[in-house]
């Protein structure tokens, strides 16, 4: 196939768009600055920009559509414009192009409300109770693409859930800067079970939603490694990997809860130059569990993780050994 990738110059994208060169299509890679992902093409332009990106899906037959305003701050009107906007775009553009499939990389936050979720599959999106304007607006860019699935312009969204491995300069670099800060608390006990997911699963997930379209359009998958672990395990493998401190240190999961709704309201009239330090919803995401039942998506996608939690972690340790 001739497949439109969007936003492969993020830490999935340019995981996913090399993921379909090495199953043997030919990649376009669309974002606004080069993807350095070897054997695809880049085709820069912004996807909220009309004629950039009908110029990009001119060709193609299938689409995966990862480009995103991804951030726990920022003006509500740039997530709208992006996540929700942008969206629409690339659907009217694919579908006046004559485009076939398109996989809408979606994330686990669109159905979380706050309360933990324990074995659960996909559950439905909902901008309504999804906390934070990244949650809400990519709740609302998926039921949109999902409204547009047909025969002729087969629609699949796939949620991966907490992406890391080597080279993130998001979650790992931050969780290790904190860390080396002594700035890592856990919240509350570092008890409640989370799932996540090494990059390279990651990417091999979307690669065989692409390839599973026709069989599965229509519907959600949660992607995860399958081996929810507790917060305090994770986050404590993950600073061992990188050289740094664990956290040592608690604070009242309610406390930092409060905290973050405050900070985030801050946050609003006077930007810092970064993320805010907590927000309501990173507070929620630490401290309460959220790990999927992974039947389904295995089963349907016809896939398995290849790299097993140790071995990402492992292989996490050896990257900062070489950095």
């Amino acid at each position: 196939m001739r497949v439109l990738v969007t936003g492969a110059s993020g830490f999935l994208g340019r995981a996913v768009a090399a993921a379909i060169v090495a199953a043997g299509h030919e990649v376009r890679c669309f974002q606004r600055r080069p993807s350095g992902v070897t054997g695809a093409t880049d085709a820069l332009g912004s996807i909220t920009e009309p004629a950039d990106v009908a110029a990009a899906v001119a060709g193609v037959d299938a689409i995966v559509h990862l480009a995103a305003k991804v951030s726990l701050a920022g003006p509500p009107a740039e997530f709208e414009t992006v996540n929700v906007g942008g969206t629409r775009t690339l659907i009217d553009a694919a579908r006046a192009a004559g485009v076939q499939r398109l996989v809408f990389v979606s994330s686990p936050s669109v159905a979380h409300s706050g309360a933990s979720i324990t074995g659960t599959d996909a559950l439905p999106a909902d901008p309504d109770r999804a906390r934070g304007d990244y949650a809400r607006t990519k709740a609302a860019a998926e039921l949109l693409a999902l409204a547009a699935d047909s025969p002729e312009f087969r629609v699949v969204a796939v949620r991966p859930h907490l992406v890391w491995g080597p080279g993130d300069t998001q979650l790992i670099a931050r969780i290790v800067e904190r860390a080396r800060a002594g700035r890592l608390p856990l919240l509350g006990h570092g008890a409640a079970l989370i799932d996540s997911t090494y990059i390279d699963n990651a990417a091999s997930a979307i690669a065989a939603a692409l390839e599973r379209v026709v069989a599965v359009h229509g519907n959600v998958y949660v992607i995860t490694n399958g081996e929810p672990r507790p917060v305090a395990d994770l986050l404590g493998g993950i600073c061992r990997a990188a050289g740094v401190p664990a956290p040592a240190w608690s604070v009242p999961a309610a406390v930092a809860r409060a905290a973050g709704s405050v900070i985030e309201t801050a946050w609003r009239v006077f930007p810092g130059e970064d993320e805010p330090p907590m927000t309501r919803f990173l507070a929620e995401q630490l401290s309460t569990a959220h790990w999927f039942d992974q039947r389904r998506t295995r089963a349907d996608l016809h896939w398995t993780p290849a790299v097993s939690l140790d071995e990402g972690l492992a292989r996490l340790a050896e990257h900062y050994r070489t950095v």
